[in-house]
């Protein structure tokens, strides 16, 4: 009985729903892939990029569909394809799985994309500026007080760095964790006299999708010591989606962790793991 059920099943058709269900579900992950490429090796825009990107996702939005129909055809004639129908589930949760959690992130976070331990009196970005004239760019200039306001409530441990070392120590110190990154250094300009301002201009990169952000750090003299403020800032979107802000929280966390180099916090400003949290890779 059970051999004649066996033979029977693989003589039923496989459901078309269910191949054409991964078809989409292996198209849809295919494409995804090409426009991350695509953004972090700058081969297009940002936006068509991205509009290639959500057309992905369309596309595995509508491979579920087809699945659910599949599934449903399956259940009423017999046929085979099931093994297909998991396949594109499977594909298309991987596929829809960060997505979903950027835009639980979006829910989260403050609609926000510039981010400063100085709100008052950001660094500048000047070398930078030059790179943000672009249509869809985000302006050089700092949001003011409506976002200052938001950053104060959402990350509350981003504050300004003061090291008990004189601003050379402390620009080196600085210079080096960023060489470390790996940013894109655009503009290094020791705190040599007459001008005490040390000055750093630099190109993060998002972990995932390469989203070029920008970072600008200025050190000053404080008494004996020093202190070191840092902006980052997305060159696109009004969210960013928590990024600047656990960029720095994790630079300031380091400059008060470089007693190996023999320079020692006079104040530490821990950054909150929480801080950090919120903006993991996008």
């Amino acid at each position: 009985m059970a051999r004649r059920f066996s033979a029977s099943y693989q003589q039923e058709p496989i459901s078309a729903l269910a191949s054409w269900a991964r078809r989409l579900a292996i198209f849809a992950a295919v494409t995804a892939l090409v426009s991350v490429i695509v953004v972090r090796f700058g081969f297009l825009e940002v936006r068509p990029a991205l509009a290639t990107f959500f057309g992905a996702l369309a596309c595995a939005g509508l491979s579920i569909l087809v699945s659910l129909a599949a599934f449903a055809a399956i259940w009423q004639n017999g046929s085979r394809g099931m093994g297909r129908i998991l396949a594109a589930l499977l594909i298309n949760a991987l596929v829809l799985a960060y997505p979903a959690y950027l835009g639980y992130k979006y829910r989260q976070l403050p609609a926000i994309h510039d981010i400063t331990t100085d709100p008052i009196d950001p660094p500048r970005f000047d070398a930078l500026a030059r790179l943000r004239t672009g249509d869809g760019t985000n302006t050089a200039v700092y949001a003011g007080l409506y976002s200052a306001q938001q950053q104060r409530v959402a990350y509350p441990d981003i504050e300004t760095v003061q090291l008990d070392v004189p601003e050379q120590r402390a620009y080196d110190a600085t210079l080096a964790l960023v060489t470390k990154r790996k940013w894109r250094i655009v503009d290094a300009r020791p705190p040599q006299p007459p001008r005490r301002e040390g000055h750093i201009e630099a190109v993060a990169r998002t972990p995932v999708m390469g989203f070029r952000e920008d970072v600008a750090i200025r050190v000053l003299p404080d008494g004996d010591g020093a202190r070191i403020d840092i902006r980052s800032s997305s060159r696109y979107f009004e969210s960013d989606l928590g990024s600047n802000a656990a960029r720095i929280a994790k630079l300031i966390d380091d400059l008060n962790s470089v007693a190996d180099d023999n320079i020692a916090p006079a104040k530490k400003s821990p950054a909150a793991a929480r801080v950090q949290a919120k903006g993991q890779k996008k």
